[in-house]
Protein backbone atom coordinates (compact mmCIF):
# COMPACT_ATOMS: atom_id res chain seq x y z
CA UNK A 1 0.00 0.00 0.00
CA UNK A 2 1.62 3.13 -1.02
CA UNK A 3 0.39 6.61 -2.54
CA UNK A 4 1.47 8.12 -5.91
CA UNK A 5 0.61 12.11 -7.02
CA UNK A 6 2.15 13.11 -10.17
CA UNK A 7 1.86 16.13 -12.52
CA UNK A 8 2.11 15.30 -16.04
CA UNK A 9 2.65 18.55 -18.07
CA UNK A 10 5.25 21.68 -18.63
CA UNK A 11 7.29 21.91 -15.25
CA UNK A 12 8.12 24.97 -15.27
CA UNK A 13 9.20 25.52 -11.03
CA UNK A 14 6.99 28.39 -9.94
CA UNK A 15 6.15 26.89 -6.92
CA UNK A 16 4.78 23.57 -8.08
CA UNK A 17 7.35 21.39 -6.09
CA UNK A 18 6.14 22.38 -2.94
CA UNK A 19 2.66 22.09 -3.76
CA UNK A 20 3.24 18.73 -5.15
CA UNK A 21 4.91 17.75 -2.00
CA UNK A 22 2.15 19.27 0.12
CA UNK A 23 -0.68 17.30 -1.78
CA UNK A 24 1.33 14.02 -1.72
CA UNK A 25 1.40 14.75 2.13
CA UNK A 26 -2.07 14.06 2.67
CA UNK A 27 -1.81 10.61 1.30
CA UNK A 28 1.21 9.86 4.02
CA UNK A 29 -1.13 7.59 5.86
CA UNK A 30 -0.83 5.10 2.84
CA UNK A 31 2.86 5.06 3.16
CA UNK A 32 4.40 6.33 6.12
CA UNK A 33 7.76 4.18 5.26
CA UNK A 34 9.29 6.81 3.25
CA UNK A 35 8.85 9.44 0.56
CA UNK A 36 10.69 9.77 -3.33
CA UNK A 37 9.96 12.93 -5.28
CA UNK A 38 10.94 12.71 -9.46
CA UNK A 39 10.99 16.21 -11.44
CA UNK A 40 12.32 17.27 -14.48
CA UNK A 41 10.86 19.32 -17.56
CA UNK A 42 7.74 17.48 -18.37
CA UNK A 43 7.11 16.11 -14.97
CA UNK A 44 6.79 15.65 -11.35
CA UNK A 45 5.84 12.78 -9.57
CA UNK A 46 5.81 12.07 -5.94
CA UNK A 47 5.50 8.55 -4.34
CA UNK A 48 4.75 7.96 -0.23
CA UNK A 49 5.87 3.96 0.70
CA UNK A 50 4.75 1.51 2.61
CA UNK A 51 7.50 -1.39 2.44
CA UNK A 52 6.40 -4.36 2.66
CA UNK A 53 8.36 -6.63 -0.25
CA UNK A 54 11.81 -5.26 -0.10
CA UNK A 55 12.27 -2.84 2.34
CA UNK A 56 15.47 -2.11 1.98
CA UNK A 57 16.15 -1.05 -1.84
CA UNK A 58 12.60 -0.98 -2.99
CA UNK A 59 11.79 2.57 -2.55
CA UNK A 60 10.61 4.86 -5.58
CA UNK A 61 9.72 6.50 -7.74
CA UNK A 62 11.87 3.54 -9.37
CA UNK A 63 14.17 4.02 -12.75
CA UNK A 64 14.98 2.36 -15.43
CA UNK A 65 18.70 1.20 -16.10
CA UNK A 66 19.22 4.28 -18.20
CA UNK A 67 17.45 7.00 -15.33
CA UNK A 68 14.97 7.65 -19.10
CA UNK A 69 11.77 6.04 -17.46
CA UNK A 70 10.43 7.09 -14.26
CA UNK A 71 7.44 4.54 -12.26
CA UNK A 72 5.38 4.98 -9.33
CA UNK A 73 2.98 1.91 -8.56
CA UNK A 74 0.71 1.79 -5.48
CA UNK A 75 0.21 -2.01 -5.35
CA UNK A 76 1.73 -5.51 -5.53
CA UNK A 77 2.73 -7.25 -8.84
CA UNK A 78 2.22 -11.09 -7.69
CA UNK A 79 3.20 -12.72 -10.52
CA UNK A 80 7.20 -10.48 -10.99
CA UNK A 81 9.09 -13.66 -10.49
CA UNK A 82 7.54 -15.52 -13.61
CA UNK A 83 7.49 -12.77 -15.83
CA UNK A 84 11.11 -12.10 -15.00
CA UNK A 85 11.89 -15.12 -16.25
CA UNK A 86 9.24 -15.64 -19.07
CA UNK A 87 11.20 -12.32 -20.54
CA UNK A 88 14.40 -12.92 -19.45
CA UNK A 89 14.10 -9.72 -17.30
CA UNK A 90 16.78 -10.31 -14.40
CA UNK A 91 19.54 -8.27 -15.12
CA UNK A 92 17.42 -4.93 -16.16
CA UNK A 93 16.30 -5.45 -12.18
CA UNK A 94 17.88 -3.10 -9.62
CA UNK A 95 15.90 -3.68 -6.61
CA UNK A 96 13.84 -6.84 -5.34
CA UNK A 97 10.76 -4.68 -5.73
CA UNK A 98 7.91 -6.70 -7.26
CA UNK A 99 6.77 -3.33 -9.67
CA UNK A 100 10.11 -2.90 -10.95
CA UNK A 101 9.33 -5.44 -13.35
CA UNK A 102 7.05 -3.03 -15.26
CA UNK A 103 9.86 -0.60 -15.99
CA UNK A 104 11.78 -3.59 -18.25
CA UNK A 105 8.50 -5.06 -19.43
CA UNK A 106 6.83 -1.87 -20.70
CA UNK A 107 9.84 -1.92 -23.03
CA UNK A 108 8.90 -5.50 -24.64
CA UNK A 109 5.20 -4.78 -24.68
CA UNK A 110 2.48 -2.43 -25.94
CA UNK A 111 0.39 -1.01 -22.99
CA UNK A 112 -2.62 -3.09 -23.02
CA UNK A 113 -0.41 -6.35 -23.70
CA UNK A 114 1.19 -5.14 -20.44
CA UNK A 115 -1.48 -4.79 -18.26
CA UNK A 116 -2.87 -7.84 -19.09
CA UNK A 117 0.56 -9.92 -17.93
CA UNK A 118 0.36 -8.49 -14.77
CA UNK A 119 -1.59 -10.46 -11.82
CA UNK A 120 -1.82 -8.36 -8.77
CA UNK A 121 -3.59 -4.90 -7.62
CA UNK A 122 -1.95 -1.77 -8.71
CA UNK A 123 -2.20 1.86 -9.60
CA UNK A 124 0.53 3.14 -11.70
CA UNK A 125 2.07 5.87 -13.59
CA UNK A 126 5.32 5.30 -16.16
CA UNK A 127 6.43 8.56 -17.11
CA UNK A 128 9.22 8.28 -20.21
CA UNK A 129 10.99 11.54 -20.60
CA UNK A 130 12.65 10.74 -23.70
CA UNK A 131 9.81 8.93 -26.05
CA UNK A 132 8.99 11.03 -29.28
CA UNK A 133 12.55 12.70 -29.59
CA UNK A 134 11.81 14.08 -25.91
CA UNK A 135 8.71 14.44 -26.02
CA UNK A 136 7.78 12.40 -23.76
CA UNK A 137 5.21 9.78 -22.80
CA UNK A 138 2.95 8.79 -19.66
CA UNK A 139 0.86 6.10 -18.90
CA UNK A 140 -1.67 5.72 -16.11
CA UNK A 141 -2.97 2.46 -15.15
CA UNK A 142 -5.45 0.56 -12.77
CA UNK A 143 -5.79 -3.20 -11.75
CA UNK A 144 -9.16 -4.81 -13.59
CA UNK A 145 -11.34 -4.66 -10.37
CA UNK A 146 -10.11 -1.61 -9.30
CA UNK A 147 -8.66 -2.60 -6.09
CA UNK A 148 -6.47 0.25 -5.97
CA UNK A 149 -8.16 3.22 -6.05
CA UNK A 150 -6.94 6.47 -8.57
CA UNK A 151 -8.59 9.60 -9.07
CA UNK A 152 -7.17 12.09 -12.25
CA UNK A 153 -8.29 15.31 -13.79
CA UNK A 154 -6.66 18.22 -14.83
CA UNK A 155 -5.76 21.86 -13.12
CA UNK A 156 -6.01 25.54 -14.73
CA UNK A 157 -2.97 25.23 -16.62
CA UNK A 158 -4.23 22.02 -18.70
CA UNK A 159 -1.88 19.52 -16.94
CA UNK A 160 -2.74 16.08 -16.37
CA UNK A 161 -2.97 15.40 -12.45
CA UNK A 162 -3.11 11.80 -10.91
CA UNK A 163 -3.73 11.06 -7.48
CA UNK A 164 -3.75 7.85 -5.09
CA UNK A 165 -7.06 9.45 -3.30
CA UNK A 166 -9.62 12.00 -3.70
CA UNK A 167 -8.53 14.34 -1.08
CA UNK A 168 -4.66 15.04 -2.65
CA UNK A 169 -6.18 16.76 -5.93
CA UNK A 170 -9.91 17.28 -5.17
CA UNK A 171 -9.07 21.00 -4.96
CA UNK A 172 -6.80 21.07 -7.74
CA UNK A 173 -8.66 19.80 -10.46
CA UNK A 174 -12.30 20.93 -11.48
CA UNK A 175 -13.16 17.84 -13.49
CA UNK A 176 -11.10 15.21 -10.85
CA UNK A 177 -13.02 11.56 -11.81
CA UNK A 178 -11.64 8.32 -10.75
CA UNK A 179 -9.98 6.67 -12.95
CA UNK A 180 -11.71 3.93 -14.49
CA UNK A 181 -10.53 -0.06 -12.69
CA UNK A 182 -8.77 -2.10 -16.01
CA UNK A 183 -8.13 1.00 -17.79
CA UNK A 184 -4.84 2.47 -19.32
CA UNK A 185 -4.69 5.76 -20.71
CA UNK A 186 -1.20 6.08 -23.10
CA UNK A 187 -0.35 10.09 -23.55
CA UNK A 188 1.41 9.18 -26.72
CA UNK A 189 -2.04 8.97 -28.54
CA UNK A 190 -4.51 10.42 -25.90
CA UNK A 191 -6.24 7.39 -25.68
CA UNK A 192 -7.80 5.37 -22.65
CA UNK A 193 -8.41 1.90 -23.83
CA UNK A 194 -10.30 -0.90 -21.53
CA UNK A 195 -7.92 -4.23 -21.02
CA UNK A 196 -9.89 -5.95 -18.91
CA UNK A 197 -12.88 -6.44 -20.68
CA UNK A 198 -13.52 -10.79 -20.56
CA UNK A 199 -16.51 -12.35 -22.52
CA UNK A 200 -18.58 -13.34 -19.18
CA UNK A 201 -19.08 -9.36 -18.99
CA UNK A 202 -21.29 -9.63 -21.90
CA UNK A 203 -22.71 -12.99 -21.91
CA UNK A 204 -23.85 -16.01 -19.83
CA UNK A 205 -21.11 -18.77 -19.67
CA UNK A 206 -23.30 -21.59 -21.13
CA UNK A 207 -21.90 -25.02 -21.79
CA UNK A 208 -21.21 -25.17 -25.99
CA UNK A 209 -20.79 -21.60 -26.07
CA UNK A 210 -17.80 -21.23 -28.15
CA UNK A 211 -17.09 -17.57 -27.21
CA UNK A 212 -16.44 -18.45 -23.37
CA UNK A 213 -13.70 -20.85 -23.23
CA UNK A 214 -13.86 -24.07 -20.95
CA UNK A 215 -17.40 -23.27 -19.59
CA UNK A 216 -17.58 -24.98 -16.18
CA UNK A 217 -21.13 -26.95 -15.80
CA UNK A 218 -20.79 -29.73 -13.18
CA UNK A 219 -20.58 -29.03 -9.47
CA UNK A 220 -17.77 -31.51 -9.10
CA UNK A 221 -15.52 -29.78 -11.39
CA UNK A 222 -16.38 -26.35 -10.40
CA UNK A 223 -15.66 -27.23 -6.45
CA UNK A 224 -12.19 -28.76 -7.87
CA UNK A 225 -11.26 -25.62 -9.68
CA UNK A 226 -12.35 -23.31 -7.11
CA UNK A 227 -10.38 -25.37 -4.33
CA UNK A 228 -7.32 -25.22 -6.40
CA UNK A 229 -7.30 -22.08 -8.16
CA UNK A 230 -8.20 -20.29 -4.43
CA UNK A 231 -5.63 -21.60 -2.87
CA UNK A 232 -2.91 -21.11 -5.53
CA UNK A 233 -3.89 -17.67 -4.98
CA UNK A 234 -3.75 -16.95 -1.53
CA UNK A 235 -0.04 -18.77 -1.49
CA UNK A 236 0.78 -15.81 -3.92
CA UNK A 237 -0.62 -13.03 -1.92
CA UNK A 238 1.64 -14.75 1.13
CA UNK A 239 4.91 -12.56 -0.59
CA UNK A 240 5.65 -10.39 1.87
CA UNK A 241 8.71 -9.55 3.77
CA UNK A 242 7.26 -7.78 7.23
CA UNK A 243 4.75 -9.12 9.80
CA UNK A 244 1.47 -9.76 8.16
CA UNK A 245 -2.00 -11.47 8.89
CA UNK A 246 -5.65 -12.17 8.35
CA UNK A 247 -8.86 -10.80 8.82
CA UNK A 248 -11.24 -12.80 10.42
CA UNK A 249 -14.88 -12.00 10.71
CA UNK A 250 -15.75 -15.34 11.21
CA UNK A 251 -17.69 -15.18 8.26
CA UNK A 252 -17.36 -18.15 5.20
CA UNK A 253 -15.12 -15.84 3.16
CA UNK A 254 -12.66 -14.53 5.42
CA UNK A 255 -12.30 -17.34 7.38
CA UNK A 256 -11.88 -19.66 3.84
CA UNK A 257 -8.94 -17.05 3.70
CA UNK A 258 -7.45 -17.72 7.18
CA UNK A 259 -7.52 -21.31 6.74
CA UNK A 260 -5.83 -21.66 3.69
CA UNK A 261 -3.03 -19.05 4.70
CA UNK A 262 -2.56 -21.09 7.85
CA UNK A 263 -1.72 -23.90 5.77
CA UNK A 264 1.00 -21.94 4.57
CA UNK A 265 2.61 -19.54 6.74
CA UNK A 266 5.37 -22.05 8.65
CA UNK A 267 7.19 -21.88 5.25
CA UNK A 268 8.32 -18.31 3.28
CA UNK A 269 6.52 -17.70 0.03
CA UNK A 270 8.96 -15.66 -1.79
CA UNK A 271 11.80 -19.00 -1.34
CA UNK A 272 9.07 -21.32 -3.20
CA UNK A 273 8.20 -22.97 0.75
CA UNK A 274 11.45 -24.32 0.92
CA UNK A 275 12.77 -21.94 3.73
CA UNK A 276 11.75 -21.44 7.50
CA UNK A 277 8.84 -18.13 7.20
CA UNK A 278 10.24 -15.45 8.96
CA UNK A 279 6.71 -14.92 10.60
CA UNK A 280 5.67 -18.25 11.06
CA UNK A 281 2.74 -18.04 13.46
CA UNK A 282 -0.46 -16.31 11.33
CA UNK A 283 -1.83 -13.96 13.30
CA UNK A 284 -5.47 -13.13 12.78
CA UNK A 285 -8.35 -10.36 13.57
CA UNK A 286 -11.55 -9.35 14.43
CA UNK A 287 -13.87 -6.54 15.64
CA UNK A 288 -17.22 -6.26 16.73
CA UNK A 289 -19.62 -4.73 19.59
CA UNK A 290 -19.55 -6.76 22.89
CA UNK A 291 -21.19 -9.94 22.60
CA UNK A 292 -21.47 -9.72 18.71
CA UNK A 293 -22.08 -12.75 16.33
CA UNK A 294 -18.78 -12.25 14.52
CA UNK A 295 -16.82 -12.03 17.59
CA UNK A 296 -17.68 -15.38 18.89
CA UNK A 297 -17.38 -17.28 15.30
CA UNK A 298 -13.99 -15.76 14.50
CA UNK A 299 -12.83 -17.17 17.56
CA UNK A 300 -13.58 -20.69 16.77
CA UNK A 301 -12.01 -20.48 13.57
CA UNK A 302 -9.31 -19.39 14.94
CA UNK A 303 -9.13 -21.80 17.51
CA UNK A 304 -9.86 -24.60 14.65
CA UNK A 305 -7.51 -23.63 12.34
CA UNK A 306 -4.04 -22.41 15.09
CA UNK A 307 -4.09 -18.69 14.55
CA UNK A 308 -2.82 -15.96 16.76
CA UNK A 309 -6.56 -14.42 17.08
CA UNK A 310 -6.83 -11.08 18.18
CA UNK A 311 -10.27 -9.50 18.77
CA UNK A 312 -11.29 -6.53 19.41
CA UNK A 313 -14.13 -4.55 21.02
CA UNK A 314 -15.46 -1.10 20.24
CA UNK A 315 -18.34 0.64 21.51
CA UNK A 316 -20.98 2.32 19.89
CA UNK A 317 -19.80 5.54 21.28
CA UNK A 318 -16.26 5.36 19.79
CA UNK A 319 -17.81 3.95 16.27
CA UNK A 320 -19.99 7.09 16.36
CA UNK A 321 -17.28 9.37 17.42
CA UNK A 322 -15.20 8.35 14.17
CA UNK A 323 -17.75 8.77 11.66
CA UNK A 324 -16.14 12.12 10.18
CA UNK A 325 -12.61 10.62 10.06
CA UNK A 326 -13.84 7.70 8.49
CA UNK A 327 -15.60 9.84 5.90
CA UNK A 328 -12.88 11.93 5.02
CA UNK A 329 -10.66 8.70 4.63
CA UNK A 330 -12.98 6.46 2.65
CA UNK A 331 -13.94 9.41 0.50
CA UNK A 332 -17.60 8.67 0.05
CA UNK A 333 -21.09 9.19 1.70
CA UNK A 334 -22.39 5.64 0.40
CA UNK A 335 -24.82 4.52 3.48
CA UNK A 336 -23.15 0.81 3.27
CA UNK A 337 -19.95 1.78 2.67
CA UNK A 338 -19.82 3.91 6.37
CA UNK A 339 -21.58 1.17 8.14
CA UNK A 340 -19.16 -1.43 7.35
CA UNK A 341 -16.10 0.94 7.22
CA UNK A 342 -16.12 2.56 10.59
CA UNK A 343 -15.64 -1.08 12.85
CA UNK A 344 -12.76 -2.20 9.94
CA UNK A 345 -10.88 1.14 10.60
CA UNK A 346 -11.29 1.35 14.27
CA UNK A 347 -9.65 -2.76 13.90
CA UNK A 348 -6.70 -1.67 11.18
CA UNK A 349 -5.47 1.05 13.92
CA UNK A 350 -5.49 -1.76 16.77
CA UNK A 351 -3.73 -3.89 14.19
CA UNK A 352 -0.94 -1.45 13.27
CA UNK A 353 -0.46 -0.91 16.82
CA UNK A 354 0.95 -4.27 16.78
CA UNK A 355 3.00 -3.94 13.83
CA UNK A 356 1.19 -5.88 11.23
CA UNK A 357 1.85 -4.24 7.70
CA UNK A 358 -0.26 -6.73 5.74
CA UNK A 359 -3.53 -8.36 6.00
CA UNK A 360 -5.29 -10.72 3.62
CA UNK A 361 -8.91 -10.21 3.64
CA UNK A 362 -12.25 -11.71 2.39
CA UNK A 363 -13.60 -9.13 -0.34
CA UNK A 364 -14.86 -10.46 -3.63
CA UNK A 365 -16.63 -13.69 -2.51
CA UNK A 366 -19.90 -12.41 -2.83
CA UNK A 367 -20.31 -10.78 -5.69
CA UNK A 368 -18.53 -13.47 -7.49
CA UNK A 369 -20.52 -16.51 -5.83
CA UNK A 370 -23.65 -14.58 -5.70
CA UNK A 371 -23.69 -14.53 -1.55
CA UNK A 372 -26.03 -11.74 -0.60
CA UNK A 373 -29.00 -12.60 0.63
CA UNK A 374 -31.29 -10.70 -1.75
CA UNK A 375 -29.72 -13.76 -4.63
CA UNK A 376 -32.13 -15.77 -3.18
CA UNK A 377 -34.48 -13.88 -5.02
CA UNK A 378 -32.80 -14.15 -8.13
CA UNK A 379 -35.82 -15.63 -10.83
CA UNK A 380 -33.25 -17.01 -13.92
CA UNK A 381 -29.74 -18.35 -14.27
CA UNK A 382 -29.51 -15.32 -16.57
CA UNK A 383 -30.21 -12.77 -14.30
CA UNK A 384 -28.47 -14.20 -11.46
CA UNK A 385 -25.36 -13.87 -13.82
CA UNK A 386 -25.74 -10.36 -14.98
CA UNK A 387 -25.99 -8.75 -11.63
CA UNK A 388 -22.80 -10.77 -10.67
CA UNK A 389 -21.35 -8.80 -13.51
CA UNK A 390 -22.66 -5.42 -12.04
CA UNK A 391 -21.32 -6.12 -8.57
CA UNK A 392 -17.76 -7.35 -9.51
CA UNK A 393 -17.77 -4.35 -11.80
CA UNK A 394 -19.27 -1.72 -9.23
CA UNK A 395 -16.41 -3.37 -6.61
CA UNK A 396 -13.77 -0.51 -7.22
CA UNK A 397 -16.85 1.80 -5.55
CA UNK A 398 -18.01 -0.11 -2.61
CA UNK A 399 -16.04 -3.16 -0.56
CA UNK A 400 -12.54 -2.53 -2.41
CA UNK A 401 -13.22 1.10 -1.93
CA UNK A 402 -13.48 -0.04 1.83
CA UNK A 403 -11.28 -2.64 1.99
CA UNK A 404 -7.99 -0.79 1.11
CA UNK A 405 -8.94 2.77 2.54
CA UNK A 406 -10.02 1.34 6.08
CA UNK A 407 -6.75 0.11 6.21
CA UNK A 408 -4.77 2.20 4.35
CA UNK A 409 -6.17 5.06 6.95
CA UNK A 410 -3.24 3.90 9.32
CA UNK A 411 -0.70 2.45 6.66
CA UNK A 412 -1.73 -1.41 6.52
CA UNK A 413 -2.27 -3.29 3.60
CA UNK A 414 -5.40 -5.39 2.19
CA UNK A 415 -4.85 -8.08 0.02
CA UNK A 416 -7.71 -9.95 -1.36
CA UNK A 417 -7.36 -13.16 -2.85
CA UNK A 418 -10.57 -13.64 -4.04
CA UNK A 419 -9.83 -10.98 -6.71
CA UNK A 420 -7.02 -12.61 -7.83
CA UNK A 421 -6.90 -13.02 -11.78
CA UNK A 422 -7.20 -16.55 -11.75
CA UNK A 423 -9.61 -17.22 -9.10
CA UNK A 424 -12.23 -14.46 -11.34
CA UNK A 425 -11.17 -16.21 -13.93
CA UNK A 426 -12.49 -19.70 -12.46
CA UNK A 427 -15.19 -18.41 -10.84
CA UNK A 428 -17.08 -16.69 -13.97
CA UNK A 429 -16.66 -19.73 -15.75
CA UNK A 430 -19.09 -21.73 -13.73
CA UNK A 431 -22.07 -22.15 -15.14
CA UNK A 432 -24.07 -19.71 -13.33
CA UNK A 433 -27.13 -22.04 -12.28
CA UNK A 434 -24.62 -23.70 -10.02
CA UNK A 435 -24.30 -20.68 -8.20
CA UNK A 436 -28.09 -19.96 -7.21
CA UNK A 437 -29.61 -20.99 -4.25
CA UNK A 438 -32.30 -24.22 -4.20
CA UNK A 439 -33.23 -27.18 -2.45
CA UNK A 440 -30.76 -27.80 0.11
CA UNK A 441 -27.97 -25.68 -1.14
CA UNK A 442 -27.16 -22.30 0.59
CA UNK A 443 -25.35 -18.73 -0.84
CA UNK A 444 -22.11 -19.80 -1.93
CA UNK A 445 -22.72 -23.58 -2.08
CA UNK A 446 -19.78 -24.83 -4.16
CA UNK A 447 -17.48 -22.71 -1.66
CA UNK A 448 -18.72 -24.22 1.31
CA UNK A 449 -18.19 -27.39 -0.59
CA UNK A 450 -15.23 -26.76 -1.63
CA UNK A 451 -13.35 -25.98 1.94
CA UNK A 452 -15.66 -27.18 4.67
CA UNK A 453 -12.88 -29.89 5.45
CA UNK A 454 -11.04 -26.77 7.07
CA UNK A 455 -14.02 -25.43 8.44
CA UNK A 456 -15.64 -25.95 11.72
CA UNK A 457 -18.68 -27.04 10.54
CA UNK A 458 -21.19 -24.34 12.34
CA UNK A 459 -18.89 -21.46 10.36
CA UNK A 460 -18.71 -23.53 6.99
CA UNK A 461 -22.32 -23.65 6.48
CA UNK A 462 -23.45 -20.24 8.73
CA UNK A 463 -25.30 -17.63 6.71
CA UNK A 464 -24.45 -14.87 5.10
CA UNK A 465 -23.95 -11.89 7.33
CA UNK A 466 -23.27 -8.46 6.20
CA UNK A 467 -19.67 -7.25 7.79
CA UNK A 468 -22.26 -4.05 9.19
CA UNK A 469 -24.68 -6.68 10.84
CA UNK A 470 -22.17 -9.37 11.71
CA UNK A 471 -20.09 -6.53 14.09
CA UNK A 472 -23.66 -6.36 16.19
CA UNK A 473 -26.79 -6.01 15.62
CA UNK A 474 -26.58 -2.81 17.38
CA UNK A 475 -24.66 -0.77 15.43
CA UNK A 476 -26.85 0.23 12.49
CA UNK A 477 -29.71 1.15 14.75
CA UNK A 478 -27.04 3.45 16.61
CA UNK A 479 -25.88 5.15 13.14
CA UNK A 480 -29.98 6.11 12.58
CA UNK A 481 -30.43 6.87 15.97
CA UNK A 482 -27.67 9.16 15.78
CA UNK A 483 -28.28 10.22 12.02
CA UNK A 484 -32.46 10.98 14.03
CA UNK A 485 -30.87 13.46 16.29
CA UNK A 486 -28.44 15.04 14.45
CA UNK A 487 -30.71 15.49 10.98
CA UNK A 488 -33.46 17.65 12.01
CA UNK A 489 -37.05 16.91 9.25
CA UNK A 490 -36.32 20.52 7.58
CA UNK A 491 -32.77 19.47 6.75
CA UNK A 492 -34.04 16.44 5.27
CA UNK A 493 -36.91 17.88 3.17
CA UNK A 494 -34.76 20.69 1.83
CA UNK A 495 -31.66 17.51 1.14
CA UNK A 496 -32.41 17.22 -2.64
CA UNK A 497 -32.60 20.79 -3.28
CA UNK A 498 -29.06 21.48 -1.23
CA UNK A 499 -27.41 17.99 -2.98
CA UNK A 500 -29.18 17.84 -6.56
CA UNK A 501 -26.41 14.75 -6.99
CA UNK A 502 -27.42 11.53 -5.44
CA UNK A 503 -30.25 13.18 -3.08
CA UNK A 504 -30.33 11.51 0.24
CA UNK A 505 -33.15 10.12 0.72
CA UNK A 506 -33.23 9.12 5.23
CA UNK A 507 -31.54 11.21 7.50
CA UNK A 508 -28.34 8.78 8.09
CA UNK A 509 -27.67 9.40 4.48
CA UNK A 510 -28.32 13.32 4.90
CA UNK A 511 -25.94 13.11 8.08
CA UNK A 512 -22.89 11.82 5.77
CA UNK A 513 -23.65 13.79 2.64
CA UNK A 514 -23.48 16.87 4.76
CA UNK A 515 -20.17 15.51 6.59
CA UNK A 516 -18.85 14.64 3.00
CA UNK A 517 -19.70 18.28 1.50
CA UNK A 518 -18.00 20.09 4.46
CA UNK A 519 -15.00 17.74 3.55
CA UNK A 520 -15.09 17.72 -0.40
CA UNK A 521 -17.47 20.62 -1.31
CA UNK A 522 -17.39 20.18 -5.51
CA UNK A 523 -19.54 18.78 -7.59
CA UNK A 524 -17.14 17.00 -9.14
CA UNK A 525 -16.14 15.19 -5.51
CA UNK A 526 -20.08 14.21 -5.33
CA UNK A 527 -19.83 12.53 -8.49
CA UNK A 528 -17.01 9.85 -7.90
CA UNK A 529 -19.56 8.60 -5.24
CA UNK A 530 -22.43 5.98 -6.70
CA UNK A 531 -25.89 6.54 -6.12
CA UNK A 532 -29.32 4.87 -6.20
CA UNK A 533 -31.49 2.51 -4.01
CA UNK A 534 -30.32 -0.97 -2.97
CA UNK A 535 -31.37 -3.67 -0.47
CA UNK A 536 -29.02 -5.63 1.26
CA UNK A 537 -26.26 -4.51 -1.20
CA UNK A 538 -27.72 -5.06 -3.93
CA UNK A 539 -27.67 -2.77 -7.68
CA UNK A 540 -30.96 -0.76 -8.63
CA UNK A 541 -31.54 -2.93 -11.39
CA UNK A 542 -32.09 -6.47 -8.69
CA UNK A 543 -34.82 -4.15 -7.26
CA UNK A 544 -37.14 -5.72 -9.71
CA UNK A 545 -36.44 -9.14 -8.30
CA UNK A 546 -39.58 -8.49 -6.11
CA UNK A 547 -42.25 -6.76 -5.41
CA UNK A 548 -41.28 -6.21 -1.56
CA UNK A 549 -38.22 -5.05 -2.23
CA UNK A 550 -38.55 -1.19 -3.58
CA UNK A 551 -40.26 -0.51 -0.26
CA UNK A 552 -37.79 -2.02 1.97
CA UNK A 553 -35.06 -0.94 0.55
CA UNK A 554 -31.97 -0.64 3.00
CA UNK A 555 -28.11 -2.14 2.74
CA UNK A 556 -28.63 -3.87 5.70
CA UNK A 557 -29.12 -7.55 4.91
CA UNK A 558 -31.73 -8.25 8.10
CA UNK A 559 -33.79 -5.90 4.92
CA UNK A 560 -34.40 -9.26 2.80
CA UNK A 561 -37.62 -10.34 4.58
CA UNK A 562 -37.96 -13.99 4.76
CA UNK A 563 -34.23 -15.15 4.40
CA UNK A 564 -31.99 -13.83 7.26
CA UNK A 565 -32.17 -15.85 9.95
CA UNK A 566 -30.33 -13.89 12.30
CA UNK A 567 -31.59 -11.95 15.50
Amino acid sequence: MCAIFGILGPIDGAGLRGDALARSKRQRHRGPDWSGVHEDDGALICHERLAIVDPLSGAQPLYSTDRERVLAVNGEIYNHAALEAEHGLADRLQTGSDCEVILPLSCVLDPVELCRALNGIYAFLLWDRRHDDGRGRYLVARDPIGVMPLYWGRDADGRRVVASELKALHDLCEDVEAFPPGHVYDSATDTLTRFFDPAWRHRMPTAGDDALDDVIDGEDEAVAALAETLEAAVTRQLMCDVPYGALLSGGLDSSIIAALAARHAARRIEAAEAEPAWFPRLHTFSVGLEGSPDLAAARLVADHIGSVHHGFEYTLQEGLDALVDVIAHLETYDVTTIRAATPMFLMARRIKAMGIKMVLSGEGADELFGGYLYFHKAPNAREFHEETVRKVDALHRFDCLRANKSTAAWGVEARVPFLDNEVIATAMRIDPALKMVGPGRMEKHLLRRAFAHLLPESVAWRQKEQFSDGVGYGWIDALRDHAEQRVADAELADAAARFPINPPATKEACLYRSIFAELYPSDAAARTVPGGKSIACSSEAALAWDPEFANRADPSGRSVAGVHRGE
